[in-house]
């Protein structure tokens, strides 16, 4: 069986399981909602730094949403290896909590659409973005299933078309189950104030809808949002598929960790609830 194995355990987060799940469970009961406060969600942002950084804007993110147990994973690739829409095939992808099934017959079709999906797993092997977030995934979600692809491309049109051969396959009725996951850290590396700023011009774009918006904001303003093309395709697949209510969940930068606010990442948490799209007026 092909397995992915963790790469950053014991750098990015604990590499011990009980360690591990007391770290995800304190960040979670942080904000733990009651039951009846908990919504649906279709789709996730998530940051993807270590834990100690970004934990609690993913453990903000997750508590107040249920996820479906079937989830495709967009990550950016940080390495330049593999291919421009690289899919996790078959197998599983292990973390210190276990194995994680990846759902070989959805990845399967995805790469069948004719949205320039690829089986490819060279792009996932030194990648760190899905693994950070994947063992908080795998602790609050049952019997969660995975298909991984790394996003190696800005390209509008790339996008586009990857987006609406990834919402012709999530329409299969077999498929009506499946959410969505994105990550992304925000923009990198300079103070918090025009992190913050960068941060809100891309956000903002999200928040419309825009795809196409969003990837001219941030080249335009040399915004470093490394998830920017994964968010891009999952924008694009909603639009085909109905309208996406998105809500910010949490939105932090690394100085509140570090104390170093001159050098700062930002991370962002959205939940995002798919619906009906409005009646045109007439």
């Amino acid at each position: 069986m092909l397995v992915r194995q963790p790469v950053v355990a014991g750098r990015f987060y604990q590499g011990n399981p009980e360690k591990l799940t007391n770290e995800i469970d304190k960040y979670l009961s942080a904000h733990s909602a009651s039951e009846n406060a908990v919504r649906n969600a279709w789709a996730v942002m998530l940051p993807h730094a270590g834990h100690i950084y970004c934990g609690d804007v993913i453990g903000s993110t997750l508590a107040g949403v249920r996820l479906p147990s079937r989830l495709v994973i967009l990550c950016p690739n940080h390495t330049g290896y593999g291919r421009m829409l690289s899919v996790w095939p078959q197998g599983a992808w292990l973390t210190p909590l276990g194995p994680v099934k990846v759902d070989a017959a959805l990845a399967a079709d995805i790469i069948a659409s004719g949205g320039g999906f690829e089986a490819d797993t060279q792009a996932h092997a030194g990648e760190h973005s899905i693994e950070v977030i994947l063992p908080f995934l795998q602790y609050q979600t049952g019997n969660l299933s995975i298909v991984p692809i790394c996003v190696g491309t800005q390209n509008n049109s790339a996008l586009a078309g990857a987006g609406h051969a990834l919402a012709s396959v999530l329409r299969m009725p077999q498929y009506a189950d499946t959410g969505l996951v994105i990550s992304s850290d925000m923009n990198h590396y300079e103070n918090e104030r025009a992190t913050f700023a960068k941060d809100d011009m891309a956000l903002d774009r999200i928040m419309a809808l825009d795809p196409a918006g969003l990837l001219e904001v941030v080249r335009d303003n040399k915004i470093s949002m490394c998830g920017a093309g994964p968010m891009a395709l999952a924008l694009y697949a909603a639009l085909d598929m109905g309208y996406l209510d998105i809500e910010l969940a949490a939105h932090e930068t690394s100085g509140k960790t570090s104390g170093d606010h001159e050098h700062t990442v930002g991370y962002a948490g959205l939940e995002c609830f798919l619906q009906k799209k409005p009646a045109q007026a007439s």
